[in-house]
C-alpha cells in the first residue's frame, strides 16, 4: 500500500467535537453492544479502525496488534500521528479531546478523512472510558508525545517524551473489569477481524502478536491481491468451478467500488458486502445492485448465446447458486440503516455496483465462452431444481402458526401456544424421544424425535433436502418456512434445542441439524434461537447421595467429594439409558440444565468448518481431525 507522507492540513482545526464522553461508563453496551466477550474484542476493532483511517487516507502502511504479557492490548500504526496542538475550542490537547469526547475525530466534516469507517463505531474515547488504564504515545515532527488515562480520566496533560524519526501513533489499553464479563481476549477472534482488514485494505501489512505466557502466537496479514485473495480464500476448502476469480474495480468521483467472484460446486451462495471496511451484515443498496447486475448480465449472454429460450428468464437464486463473493464499496459520506448501522442505505451506490459488475463481469463472459457456458449450464440446472423445490416446498409449507392438524404425526407438542416460552427437543430415536415425552414439562416443551441421521445437506439441493422425511417434519413443526421464504414471527418455538446423546454419534447428528439450520435455516442461529443441549456424562453415587457429572473434571472432584470408596459410577453413553425424572433433573429443567446457544460470531470460520466437515473432500476432513485430536479427551468406540 503506497503511503503518502506529508501531514497536509491535519491539525487541531480538523478535529470537531460532537458530544461528551460521560454516559459510555455508566451504559457501555449502548456503544459497544454488549459487555461480553464480543464487546470485548469490539474495543480492539476500535482502536485498529482509527489505524485503517489513516491508510484509507494513504497515510499509513503498517498497522502492529499486540496483546501484551499482562493481557492489555498495544495497536501502533505509522499514519501522521493524532494531532497534538492546542484544541480552538476545547482548550486542551487535540490528543486530549480525542479520547475524552464521544465522537471527536477528523471525520465529522473537519476534514481530516475523506473517506472513514469510523462513523460505524464511537471512536477511541470509549475505549478509553472502558479502561482500566490507557496510555497512548503520539510520534509526530521529530518528537514522541505521551499520556496516561485511568478509566478515562486524564492523570496528567500530554507531554513530550523524547525524539524520533518515526510517525504515528500508539494506543495502549487494559479493560476494565469492572465493566466486562471477561477482560481475556481470544487471540483467534483477534485474528480474524485483522486478517479480514488486510484482505479489504491491498497491501496494508497488519501484524499480530500474543506475548502472555504459554499462548504465544504470532501472524502477518498483507494481501496484494486485497479481495481477490479474500474469495480465494473463502473458497479454498471447496471444488471451485474454474480457478480464476473474477474481478472488477471502478473509481467514481466519490466512491469505489471492488467486487471478486469465484462460483464452486456447491448449493449455498456466500455473499459478503463491507462498507469502508464495514462488514454490513444486513446488506444494503449495494448488495442489491451486485445482485440485480450479475442477474442482468448472466441472462443477457444466455440470451445471446442462445442457451436459453427469449421468452425463459433465470432467477437471481438461480444465478447465485454456488457462488463465493465479496463487495467493497468506499465513499466519502456513507449512510448506515438502523440500530446495528449494519445496512448501507446510500442509494448512490446501487446504480454505482450494477454499472461496476456490468461493465467488467459482461467482459469476462465475452472472453471466456468455455467458463460462461459451463457457468449458465450451471444456473439452468439449478433453476430446474428450484422448480422441484417448490413442488416440494408446498408439502412442508403450513397454513398457519397454530394449526395443528398439519403438524408431524410424531411431534409431541406443548400446550401453550405462546412461542415467546415455548421450546422444542430435536432428539434421535424413539427411546431418547420416549423418555423425554414422559420427563416434559407439556406445558411450554415440545419433543420431536428423529429417526436416525437426517441428510447431510451440505451435499444437496434444495429439491433433495425437502424430501427427507425427517428435515420435512422439523420445517413443518417449526412452522417459519425455509430459505427465503422464512418468516421468523410465524416460528412456533423461542428455542430450538438439539438434545443428542454425549458421544460420537450424538455430536455427529448435532452436526447434521446445525449444517441444515446453518444452510436453509440461518436466522436461526443468527437470532439466537437454537441450542445445544449438554447431558451428562456420570452419575456419581454413595448411599442416597448423587451427582451429575459433565465432564471428568467434574467426575474426579464428585468421587474426590464422596469418598472413592464404596462410591458407584455410571457412565451414559446415551439419553436412553436415564429415566424421565433423571432427563428433567439434568438436561431439560430450566432451573437445573446447562445449555449452549449457537452463535454466529465468525461466519467465515463457520462456513469453512461446514465444508471440511461435510462437504465432498474426504482429504480435508482427515487432515481436521488429526490436527484437533488432542482436543479428544476421552472417546467411545
Amino acid at each position: 500500500m503506497a503511503r503518502k507522507t506529508d501531514s497536509g492540513n491535519y491539525t487541531a482545526s480538523s478535529i470537531q467535537v460532537l458530544e461528551g464522553l460521560e454516559p459510555v461508563r455508566k451504559r457501555p453496551g449502548m456503544y459497544i453492544g454488549s459487555t461480553d466477550e464480543h464487546g470485548l474484542h469490539h474495543l480492539i476493532t476500535e482502536v485498529v479502525d482509527n489505524s485503517v483511517d489513516e491508510a484509507l487516507a494513504g497515510y499509513c502502511d503498517k498497522i502492529v496488534v499486540e496483546i501484551t504479557r499482562d493481557g492489555a492490548v498495544a495497536v501502533t500504526d505509522n499514519g501522521r500521528g493524532i494531532p497534538v496542538d492546542i484544541h480552538p475550542k476545547e482548550k486542551v490537547s487535540t490528543v486530549q479531546v480525542v479520547l475524552t469526547k464521544l465522537h471527536a475525530g477528523g471525520k465529522f466534516g473537519g476534514g481530516g478523512y475523506k473517506v472513514s469507517g469510523g462513523l460505524h463505531g464511537v471512536g477511541v474515547s470509549c475505549v478509553n472510558a472502558l479502561s482500566e488504564w490507557l496510555d497512548v504515545e503520539v510520534y509526530k515532527d521529530g518528537k514522541i508525545y505521551r499520556q496516561r488515562y485511568n478509566r478515562g480520566v486524564p492523570m496528567k496533560p500530554l507531554a513530550e517524551a523524547g525524539r524520533t524519526d518515526k510517525t504515528g501513533t500508539k494506543i495502549t489499553f487494559f479493560p476494565d473489569d469492572e465493566i466486562f464479563e471477561t477482560i481475556d481476549f481470544q487471540y483467534d477472534s483477534v485474528r480474524t477481524r485483522l486478517r479480514e482488514v488486510a484482505y479489504l485494505n491491498k497491501g496494508l501489512v497488519i501484524e499480530l502478536t500474543d506475548n502472555r505466557k504459554g499462548r504465544e502466537a504470532r501472524d502477518v496479514f498483507r494481501f496484494d491481491g486485497g479481495i481477490k485473495d479474500f474469495v480465494e480464500y473463502l473458497n479454498r476448502n471447496k471444488q471451485t468451478m474454474f480457478s480464476e476469480v473474477i474481478y472488477g474495480e471502478k473509481i467514481f468521483k466519490d466512491s469505489e467500488v471492488e467486487y471478486a467472484i469465484q462460483y464452486n460446486d456447491g448449493y449455498s451462495e456466500l455473499i459478503y458486502t463491507y462498507a469502508n471496511n464495514i462488514n454490513t451484515e444486513e446488506g444494503g443498496t449495494h448488495l442489491v445492485g451486485f445482485k440485480n447486475a450479475l442477474t442482468k448480465v448472466i441472462n443477457d449472454y444466455a440470451h445471446k448465446q442462445n442457451l436459453i429460450k427469449d421468452d425463459e428468464k433465470l432467477a437471481g437464486e438461480d444465478v447465485r447458486e454456488g457462488i463465493t463473493a465479496v463487495v467493497s464499496v468506499k465513499l466519502t459520506d456513507p449512510q448506515f440503516e438502523g440500530q446495528t448501522k449494519t445496512k448501507l442505505g446510500n442509494s448512490s451506490m446501487r446504480l454505482q455496483v450494477e454499472k461496476a459488475v456490468t461493465d467488467a463481469l459482461g467482459t469476462y463472459l465475452e472472453e471466456n465462452p468455455k467458463e460462461a457456458r459451463e457457468l449458465v449450464v450451471k444456473t439452468i440446472t439449478a433453476q430446474r431444481a428450484r422448480d422441484a423445490a417448490r413442488n416440494a416446498r408446498e408439502l412442508t409449507r403450513r397454513k398457519g402458526v397454530f394449526e395443528t392438524a398439519s403438524l408431524p404425526g410424531k411431534l409431541s407438542d406443548c400446550t401453550n401456544h405462546d412461542p415467546s416460552v415455548c421450546e422444542i427437543f430435536i432428539v434421535e430415536g424413539d427411546s431418547a424421544g420416549g423418555t423425554a415425552k414422559q420427563g416434559r414439562d407439556r406445558r411450554f416443551q415440545a419433543i420431536l424425535p428423529l429417526r436416525g441421521k437426517i441428510l447431510n445437506v451440505e451435499k444437496a439441493r434444495l429439491n433433495h433436502v425437502l424430501e427427507n422425511a425427517e428435515i420435512k417434519a422439523m420445517i413443518t413443526a417449526f412452522g417459519c418456512g425455509i430459505g427465503d421464504e422464512f418468516d421468523e414471527s410465524k416460528l412456533r418455538y423461542d428455542k430450538i434445542i438439539c438434545m443428542t446423546d454425549a458421544d460420537v454419534d450424538g455430536s455427529h447428528i448435532r452436526i447434521l441439524l446445525l449444517t441444515f439450520f446453518f444452510r436453509f435455516m440461518r436466522p436461526l442461529i443468527e437470532r439466537g434461537h437454537v441450542y445445544a443441549a449438554l447431558p451428562p456424562l456420570y452419575k456419581v453415587a454413595k448411599g442416597k447421595k448423587e451427582m451429575y457429572c459433565y465432564d471428568e473434571k467434574e467426575r474426579d472432584e464428585a468421587l474426590d467429594q464422596l469418598g472413592r470408596k464404596g462410591c458407584e459410577l455410571q457412565r451414559y453413553k446415551g439419553l436412553g439409558e436415564m429415566n424421565a425424572e433423571q432427563l428433567w433433573l439434568t438436561t431439560m429443567s430450566p432451573e437445573h440444565r446447562t445449555l449452549k446457544r449457537i452463535t454466529m460470531e465468525d461466519a467465515f470460520e463457520a462456513d469453512e468448518i461446514f465444508s471440511v466437515l461435510m462437504g465432498d473432500m474426504p482429504e480435508l476432513r482427515r487432515q481436521f481431525i488429526e490436527q484437533n485430536a488432542k482436543l479428544v479427551t476421552e472417546l467411545d468406540i
